[in-house]
């Protein structure tokens, strides 16, 4: 059935839909929160939810966090009581894809910083790279430094000391025969307030894909692998889930792509006007962003779940 975007009122389509649900995802930048101030209504609405019984995940893209930092920030920001098991951020998602994927005896060469480094280390996997780079002139420098005979992986995440070494070394670990090239997402903008913006992981994914001329395999949304960790963890069940999230081009893609229903929340990246342009384009792609339903905020919900 062809996605709408309907406002999702109270109807009685909207409260089967969310009586229906035994599972809610939930994207959270833009979406329960902007910077360190929660989306006015949302904790209230989360709370509601997760007394009706449903089971609660946290989905993102964010490889700079560890799973535990959500947690904490969500007990900071007066949302109900989470476990590291219910947040699937594309750091940790991509350090139990790499648990799996690598050879035994296998490491990684890491472009990211601290958070994808722990949660590399809270599964065990190997690795190195990750934080700054040796400087150019120096014998450790990309492009003269010697390799390590274990890594059969470069994994891209966020990285704010990326450069032209890291990228040489990258490069150079990849032209080994066998060498998996990993990225935790392709996010190409991050929005800031006031209009601003700055470069994405997506970006430095690119810049890796370019230079070793192959595509890497994506943990983040809105690849399915990410949604397959949430339920392998929670066997849950796509027909009864609801994806949560402000980004057409990865949370809703993601949630239609896995058989989910979507709703997008107008608090974050992606419009209505943005939505409309989808609708009416014979582009089967395009069609795949819009989502099943929308709300102005996470808020909207209140009234639906007060019965």
């Amino acid at each position: 059935m062809a996605k709408r975007c309907e406002r999702l009122g109270t109807s009685a389509a909207a409260r089967s839909a969310l009586r229906d649900a035994e599972a809610v995802l939930f994207d959270c930048d833009g979406v329960l929160w902007r910077g360190e101030a929660a989306i006015p209504g949302a904790a209230e609405a989360l709370g509601r939810l997760a007394g009706a019984g449903k089971q609660l995940c946290y989905v993102t893209n964010n490889s700079s966090r560890t799973r535990q930092a959500y947690v904490e920030k969500l007990q900071r920001l007066g949302f109900p009581p989470a476990e590291t098991r219910q947040v699937f951020g594309s750091a940790y998602c991509a350090a139990r894809y790499l648990s799996h994927a690598l050879p035994a005896g296998g490491a990684a060469y890491v472009l990211g910083g601290a958070a994808l480094s722990a949660e590399l280390e809270a599964v065990g996997v190997a690795h190195l790279g990750a934080g700054p780079a040796p400087e150019p002139g120096s014998a450790n420098f990309g492009s003269r430094a010697p390799l390590d005979p274990s890594v059969r992986a470069v994994l891209v995440g966020y990285d704010e000391h990326f450069s032209y070494g890291k990228l040489c070394l990258a490069l150079r670990y990849l032209m080994r025969d066998g060498c998996l090239l990993v990225g935790t997402n392709r996010d190409n903008r991050l929005p800031l307030e006031g209009g601003s913006a700055v470069p994405g992981t997506g970006c430095l994914v690119k810049a890796v894909e370019t230079a070793a001329e192959r595509e890497a395999f994506i943990i983040g949304k809105p690849s399915r692998y990410i949604f397959e960790c949430v339920g392998k963890e929670f066997n849950i069940d796509p027909a009864r889930t609801i994806m949560v999230g402000d980004r057409l081009d990865t949370d809703i893609l993601m949630g239609n792509n896995c058989g989910l229903t979507t709703l997008l929340t107008l608090t974050g990246v992606s419009t209505l006007e943005e939505v409309k342009g989808h609708l009416e384009s014979d582009c089967p792609e395009r069609k795949n962003l819009v989502p099943d339903y929308y709300v102005d905020s996470i808020a909207d919900l209140l009234p639906i779940l007060q019965d």
